[in-house]
Order: C-alpha cells, then structure tokens, then sequence
C-alpha cells in the first residue's frame, strides 16, 4: 500500500495512516528509515489493534532533505535511526518531538521557541559499546536492526577516531584468536583531546579476569593509547546511551583492573576524574556548552546536585555558590565525585529519594538540579522536590516521556517553564537531552 509520512516520532519512526475497516476509522502505521513529506510504497509487518509496523520497499516521493547514509552499515545496524536525513532535519524533528511530548503528557505550551544545540554530526562519541562473538569467527559489533543478532561492524563513524582505532586494533587481534574467548562485550571510554581510552571487558560469570592478563598486556603493548582495561563479570546495563546506575546496573562484579582505573577529562573550567564503569556524558562536543547553559546566570547559599554522578556540574555550580551539595547512589561514580569535588562540595551517597526524605526535608537550597536516568524522577521523587522550599529547579533529561510526566507534577506544584534548550547529544539517533529551567 501507499502511505504519506506525517512526521517523525520518538523512537525513530515514521508516522503515517491507514484505513482500518475493523474499526471503522483510520489508524497509525510506523515505519523506520523514512522522512516527514514522504510517501512511500510499504508492506505491513505486524498488526495490531490499535496500529500497525511497516516497512518502506520503495520510496516514490522522497523528501527533499534525505540524503545517502555516511555509515556503510547503517539500515543494517540498530545503534542509528537518522541517518537517510540532513543533520539540520534530525534536529528539527527532535524539537518538535519534545515539544509535543511536553503538550500532549504535561500539558505545557511553551511560552518561548525551543533553543537547540546542535554537534557535530559524526565522531561525537566518547563512550561506545559493542558486543563480541566468537562462533563461528570472531567478530564484535552491534546488533542488527530489529534484532538481538549480531551485525560484524570494523568501523563506527559516529564514535571517535581513537575509539575506531582501537576497534581496528581489536579485529586484528581476533583475526588471530588473540581475544579470549571469556570476552562477551567491550565498552570504550576516550578522554576529551581523544588521545588516552580506557577498555572495560565484560566477560562470563564464571569465567577468571586474571587470566585475561597475556591478552590485555599485548593489546597494550601494541596500542599504548589504551590507558587502561577494567574488567568485569556480568554485563553492562541494556541501555547504551545513558549509562546511568553503573556496576549495579547490570549484575556485573567488581572490576580487576590492569593498568590505569581512570582517566582525566578535561573541560573549559574543570578536570574530572572518571572511572571505568562510571558515568559520564557521552557527547564530545557540547559538554561545555551543556555546563554553561545549566549552571549560567544562578548563585547563592545552597545548591543540591541530584544524580550528581562524578560532579560534571556540582564543580561548575561550586563556583556560583557558597556550598554545593552532590548526591549519588552508584559507587563508582561516588568514588570520582569525591575526588573532583571542590571544598565547598560535600558529597553524599544515597538514592535520591531517600536523601529528600531525610536530610533533604531541612533544606532551603537556592537551586536544586537534576540530572536523573532515562526512567525520570517517578512520581515520589517529583512531589517531593515540589514540596521543597526552593524557587528554581533545572531538569536535565534525557527521556522526553518521563520527562513530560514529571513536569506534570512539578507545574502542579507551582513551577513554571522558564527555557527549554534541546541537546542533540546523539545525532544520528532518535536519543535527545532537554535542559529546563523552571521557576516559581
């Protein structure tokens, strides 16, 4: 059949519909790979009964902003969805998809256009990770498209060129049979001038991380920009672009460490210490733009850093106010934030729930900051910062949907949108970060 592409939604499909005589009316259909204005010729793959997947065979009307795909694997791969289309686009498309996630689940209409922050489109990413087989050759890679299978990936155009050498490096190795066969996953982590990595493995339960220490030695030996290699038992958390919850996010075992734990990034105005297994933000490019449009223009007695992670903005905070206080649940990147914080910071370990219930109660903070993961503040957590006596809140999410039920509470609870800025820390997915600065 025929179908018109309305627009792009979150998740990286496209929307169009279709007359469904069951019901009487139309209904949505989703496609992936396809782009606003376009009307393509598709088979339908999956029915459901309140919509249905499809897959575009032939694009008759293209739109004027697809372009051909700078990834040889891209369709192929699941890690990109955006690919066929200009850069300018994608950001577009995610704009709009913020703003009408916040209409339609907070009821917010935005008093002000969405300010958008654009990167640079390939090579952004500090942090990636792949999946490695070794049956019935080695290969490492991502998963297909649609798939938990395996697609055998030598390049990634949208991680750092020291990440891709590194991988270059890692081919060659299996070609040899030189990876352990133990390995099941690797994470790379690249410094910010992109000259230093640290490697985290990722290997069976039952399997010894000493005895990976022939291999890790000559991987080192013959690529010295590998600083370091964690390794872990278990698995990291399914969700590659947030990271968040490291080490408790996947039933993984403390690390064995070979060489250097951690890493020095620098930013504009501060170094942070980072170790493996810990979280960071993942985009190269707009980390001090981020920084700035967060902390800018803000000072006081008191400012709270929830979901603080290694610190990245309780240190630019520190600068603006007499005392900063960071919390964070994970161990990892407690232990880093502790090392970066500044003597005007006190770190604490706790959830962040608990924290606002405890010592959180008494407190009259000048500006609270949240940067929590994908599944957002939840319900309790969100009444608990409406009920605090703080006039200014800045939400840094990374999940439009979660994003948008918690502004629900919050705005019932007295707080207006100030600015919505739209990171595009992952071009070339449908992934999106939002900043909010909201007042009361």
């Amino acid at each position: 059949m025929e179908l018109k592409i309305e627009k792009l939604i979150y998740g990286g499909d496209g929307l169009a519909r279709m007359h469904d005589a069951k019901l009487g009316r139309s209904k949505a259909v989703f496609l992936p790979f396809v782009a606003p204005g376009e009307t393509v010729e598709a088979i339908i793959r999956e029915q459901k009964p309140g919509f249905a997947r499809a897959q575009a065979e032939k694009v008759l009307q293209p739109s004027e902003f697809r372009q051909t795909p700078p990834c040889p694997y891209f369709f192929k791969c699941g890690g990109c969805q955006y690919q066929h289309l200009q850069y300018a686009e994608q950001v577009k498309a995610k704009a709009q998809i913020l703003e009408e996630t916040l209409s339609r689940t907070a009821k917010l209409k935005l008093e002000q256009p969405i300010q958008t922050h654009a990167a640079e489109p390939l090579g952004y990413r500090n942090r990636t990770r792949m999946r490695v087989s070794h049956v019935p050759q080695f290969a490492i890679g991502y998963y297909r498209f649609g798939s938990h299978s395996l697609l055998p990936v030598e390049q990634c155009p949208i991680s750092s060129p020291l990440i891709n050498r590194v991988l270059q490096g890692l081919w060659a190795a299996g070609r040899e049979e030189r990876i352990a066969r133990e390995v099941r996953e690797v994470q790379f982590f690249a410094n910010h001038d992109d000259s230093r990595l640290l490697l985290e493995l990722y290997i069976d339960h039952h399997a010894e991380p000493d005895a990976l220490q022939p291999m890790i030695e000559t991987l080192r030996g013959k690529m010295p920009e590998i600083a370091g290699v964690a390794v872990f038992r278990g698995a990291p958390a399914d969700d590659s672009e947030d990271q968040r919850a490291p080490l408790t996010r996947a039933k993984a075992s403390p690390g064995v460490f070979f060489g250097e734990r951690s890493l020095r990034y620098k930013t504009k105005r501060h170094e942070y210490q980072v170790s493996a297994g810990a979280f960071f933000q993942t985009n190269r490019f707009l980390l001090d733009e981020m920084a700035e449009t967060v902390t800018r223009g803000h000072s006081g007695k008191l400012a709270l850093d929830l979901y603080s992670g290694g610190g990245f903005f309780s240190l630019p905070l520190a600068d603006q106010f007499e005392k900063v206080i960071a919390v964070e649940a994970s161990g990892h990147s407690q232990a880093d934030l502790k090392t970066n914080a500044l003597r005007n910071v006190k770190a604490v370990r706790s959830g962040t729930e608990e924290f606002l219930r405890g010592e959180g109660r008494q407190l009259r903070p000048d500006l609270v900051v949240v940067d929590p993961p994908r599944a957002g503040l939840g319900e309790k957590t969100s009444h608990l910062i409406g009920r605090m006596s703080v006039g200014r809140v800045t939400y840094v999410s990374c999940d439009p949907a979660t994003l948008s039920r918690d502004m629900k509470v919050l705005v019932e609870s007295g707080f207006r949108v100030e600015e919505v800025h739209l990171f595009d820390l992952f071009p070339q997915t449908y992934h999106l970060e939002s900043v909010l600065h909201l007042v009361r």
